[in-house]
């Protein structure tokens, strides 16, 4: 059983495929098809030769000896590269040092799968054969592969950043309750379904052109051009689509980029490097696992009075982004709630594994579920119903008490308005009383219920990160080309903005093509990342649409004498007074008088800021909010448990597209549950990845999906701010939805011992960690 409300701009006589109008994504049945082409797929020159990398078998040491003279005599090989082969520059770090694009003789291995060696060979088959062949030797050296090691050792890969307010200590001692704990919050590999992959083909003077299955073709083309030691005006960058990336290919695609660039330059040839399953997982960054350590004081009616919280991230290796992501985690930290007195301590953990990185949340989602940890315990505590404690604590509309603890007001505040929509259409209450019943008189399988929050920051907290860059083109056949700084990863991205200029120039989005992200065609792009891709590129590409729009205006004007009130677009038509003219045959004419039809567009986000010396500021342009209740059955005596059904309310503002952002929230839930309960990340104890395949790592099946899953776009709240149509970002807030299955799963445990006790249970919530969660709850019980 699935129910969808959506919640869309008022329709009237508009073209096809205009904003607010649920079309499908634009490459929708090539998907399925599998006409879609990705890197892998493209017809390559001839005489392409393929490449594979060498990789470390330890995490921590010295390459004390390489012998490569058998993979250079392999059948096939045609060229091998170390890092003495590297023309330019070897570090590759996107934002600080630490990530080199290869580890040569005498140089320190940092993790296990640290790439050592290339190789170029007639063949994919012949490239693997050969790396195998290669005699490395090391002198090993300790290696620190926990957060605990970490911490203890003093080891970060970039410095502590604190945000306080109040008086914590005080607050503490003077709170009538208070409680200590700690969580571990696993990591999450990216599992997208293309892996890395790129081909290279060299230009004449020194070019290259590089496709790249990318999130970040700028950043791309400026490290394949500092490697090769050339300008950035060398180096393109090409990205048509990705086969999903969700931040695992914002900075982790530019090495593989790189290196078949290099491989490209010295042999002359087109060079594909794509990465096996296997190898990626090693060799590619995860979602940062966390350590939380919490003190927190709180008053009878369960309202937090204080709260002391240690967040410490496992960044891997090197600082890669980690520094943002930590960040993100402590800014989102209060989740919906309101914090007094607060002080939060954010760690960055160097460990010898490979540097984690971006995945769809950016840290937010970690620093959420810290809070929701102890707004659970803070219920067991007090005997309450945790969505009353949740409730107890949200932001209000109240001065005192609608102001972060990094200092941002909460302007629009929907959450206790959709909280209670939610909690009336889920029937939550009744089912509460339900499953308190249910509970009481079954032993053996529990039922467990869960309602939590979602109040997600938009913009890159990195201030020059929020601007976008547009290329508009119209034919003389009113035909439309389209493009921007945005990649199309899955998420309906390049519909999204064909939508806005549909709207804006009101023709049929079928008159519109978006073509493949291009660094020659507009230059200094961000990363598509930050759930602004619709933002900031929409907003872009609407400016390009409303220049031409404004010529065309002017153009009627002065050729027909008439005023701007005389001119109106409509669909596929534009009226200049009593005359009627198609789209086309209007740009027709302006074209014959020589009019342009081709403009750029720009765009910035405005008001934010963030000053790390006084952890104050306005880092996000809004917040998107909203709420989910889950409802599971767990097996006591096996830790087993299944999703029986979720109800979602979701805050997009005024919707671009509720079609695309219904599939959004779906996807984004299942992708969060599988994080919170199955997907399992394992390292043994000499630092070797053990979980590299869908048959080792858990991601969800379809048969995970709730039978019941219901999802409904919040009515009738446009975004408070001037964002794109008024809607609201919609990539990263529906990922953390799916902490309601983690906490309801908690419910059915805490039901073993009446409520009264919090259970310990660290995510994954795999069924092992339930059904030990439930025996430590009986023991302690008893």
């Amino acid at each position: 059983m699935s129910k969808y409300k959506t919640s869309a701009m008022p329709q009237a006589a508009r073209p096809s495929g205009a904003v607010g109008q649920g079309i499908v994504h634009e490459s929708a049945a090539k998907h399925v098809s599998g006409e879609a082409v990705y890197i892998d797929d493209m017809m390559a020159p001839a005489g392409t030769l393929h490449a594979y990398v060498g990789l470390s078998t330890i995490a921590h040491g010295v390459v004390s000896s390489m012998s490569l003279a058998a993979v250079r005599k392999a059948p096939g090989v045609v060229d091998v590269i170390t890092r003495d082969d590297v023309p330019g520059v070897i570090d590759i770090g996107p934002v600080f040092p630490g990530d080199p694009l290869l580890v040569g003789l005498d140089n320190t291995v940092e993790f296990h799968g640290q790439v050592l060696f290339a190789v170029a060979a007639t063949s994919y088959a012949a490239a693997r054969r050969a790396v195998q062949l290669a005699k490395i030797e090391y002198t090993h050296l300790p290696a620190c592969l926990s957060i605990e090691e970490g911490l203890e050792a003093e080891s970060f890969v970039r410095p502590p950043h604190y945000q306080r307010r109040g008086d914590v200590k005080q607050g503490l001692a003077s709170a009538p309750r208070r409680l200590q704990g700690e969580l571990q919050i696993g990591g999450q590999e990216q599992m997208y379904l293309e892996g890395q992959a790129s081909l290279c083909v060299p230009d004449e003077d020194g070019g290259m052109l590089v496709y790249s299955s990318t999130q970040n073709p700028t950043e791309g083309q400026k490290l394949v051009a500092e490697v090769l030691g050339v300008d950035l005006h060398k180096v393109t960058v090409d990205t048509r689509r990705m086969g999903g990336a969700f931040g695992g290919k914002e900075t982790h695609a530019n090495q593989w980029a790189c290196l078949a660039a290099i491989l490209a330059r010295r042999t002359g040839r087109a060079v594909k490097l794509r990465l096996a399953r296997g190898d990626d997982m090693r060799a590619t960054g995860k979602r940062h696992h966390f350590l939380s350590r919490f003190d927190v004081g709180f008053n009878d009616l369960g309202q937090i009075q204080a709260l002391d919280l240690m967040l410490a991230g496992g960044c891997g290796m090197s600082p890669d982004l980690s520094d943002a992501i930590v960040d993100r985690a402590m800014f989102h930290s209060d989740n919906a709630y309101y914090l007094p007195d607060v002080a939060i301590a954010g760690h960055r953990v160097k460990t010898n594994t490979v540097s984690n990185t971006a995945f769809r949340g950016f840290g937010g989602p970690q620093g959420m579920v810290a809070i929701e940890d102890i707004i659970d315990a803070i219920a067991r505590s007090t005997a309450m119903d945790p969505l009353d404690v949740r409730k107890a604590n949200l932001y209000s509309i109240e001065e005192q008490r609608n102001v972060t603890h990094y200092g941002q007001t909460i302007e629009q505040n929907v959450l206790p308005m959709l909280i209670d929509r939610l909690e009336e259409t889920s029937d939550y209450r009744a089912r509460r009383e339900s499953i308190r019943a249910f509970n009481a008189e079954n032993t053996v399988l529990k039922k467990g219920l869960a309602l939590t929050p979602v109040k997600f920051g938009i913009s890159f907290t990195v201030q020059h990160l929020n601007q976008a860059g547009a290329l508009l083109h119209v034919f003389t056949d009113g035909s439309i080309q389209l493009n921007h700084g945005g990649t199309e990863m899955g998420q309906g991205l390049y519909t999204k903005v064909a939508q806005v200029v549909a709207e804006e120039l009101q023709v049929d989005i079928a008159h519109i093509r978006c073509t493949a992200t291009r660094t020659d065609k507009v230059p200094n792009t961000s990363p598509t990342a930050a759930s602004s891709g619709s933002d900031i590129n929409g907003m872009a590409a609407l400016d390009a649409a409303k220049k031409i729009r404004a010529r065309l205006t002017q153009f009627a004007c002065e050729h027909f004498k008439v005023s701007e009130d005389a001119v109106v677009f409509s669909p596929n038509q534009i009226s200049v007074g009593d005359q009627m003219f198609s789209f086309a045959d209007f740009v027709n004419l302006a074209y014959h008088q020589r009019i342009s039809l081709s403009a750029t567009g720009f765009y910035r986000t405005p008001k934010i800021h963030y000053d790390r010396e006084t952890a104050s500021g306005r880092p996000f342009y809004y917040f998107a909010n909203g709420a989910s209740v889950s409802e599971v059955t767990i097996d006591t005596l096996s830790g087993e448990y299944r999703v029986e059904r979720v109800d979602i309310c979701h805050d997009v503002g005024n919707s671009l597209n509720p079609a695309i952002d219904i599939g959004q929230i779906e996807g984004g839930f299942i992708q969060g549950m599988g994080w919170l309960t199955s997907e399992e990340l394992a390292w043994d104890n000499e630092g070797r990845l053990t979980t590299v395949g869908p048959a080792t790592y858990k991601i969800p099946a379809i048969g995970d999906t709730p039978p019941i899953f219901h999802v409904e776009l919040l009515p009738d709240s446009p975004n408070a701010e001037a964002t794109i149509f008024r809607s609201k970002a919609v990539g990263e807030p529906p990922l953390m939805l799916a902490i309601s299955v983690w906490s309801a799963i908690r419910d059915a445990v805490a039901s073993i011992a009446d409520y009264r006790l919090h259970p310990a249970l660290d995510t994954p919530a795999t069924p092992e960690r339930v059904l030990m969660a439930c025996e430590a709850l009986r023991r302690e019980a008893h």
